[in-house]
């Protein structure tokens, strides 16, 4: 088989496309106060959202990607918001009055967290790393 790019469309040998597996991702934030929460991401962050009833909001995210870490344990997961300029971030949750943590440099990018409106602690980065080539809708 051809692959294009990683995660996207696949063709074997005849050009016929076959339909790649997996077409997403949906990630959940539980939280103590969703409805304060969902505010946030829609009136701070402004994500697109559908609403599927009720004020359940379900948000359209950004390109994502993701990594496999060593770990002694298996079924841990992490959820990070990647952004361009960490310093003009903060200054907009602190503009929004939206506490976060000080900025940590690593080797990896760097890192703050912000404190939800529900309590909930979410990391936010600035990437040092190569990003990853997105897949393409299908």
């Amino acid at each position: 088989m051809d692959r294009q790019c990683p995660g996207t469309e696949i063709f074997n040998t005849k050009s016929e496309k076959l339909q790649h597996m997996i077409t997403g991702a949906h990630s959940i934030i539980y939280s103590k106060d969703p409805e304060a929460d969902r505010e946030f991401f829609r009136d701070i962050l402004k994500f697109p959202y559908a609403d599927v009833g009720s004020g359940w909001l379900i948000f359209g995210l950004p390109p994502s990607e993701v990594a496999i870490h060593p770990s002694t344990e298996n079924s841990i997961h992490e959820f990070f918001l990647i952004c361009d300029d960490i310093q003009v971030f903060v200054k907009q949750m602190s503009d929004s009055k939206i506490p976060y943590m000080k900025i940590s440099e690593l080797p990896w990018g760097l890192l703050t967290y912000i404190t939800l409106p529900g309590g909930g602690r979410l990391g936010v980065y600035e990437a040092k790393h190569e990003k990853p080539a997105q897949t393409l809708k299908s």
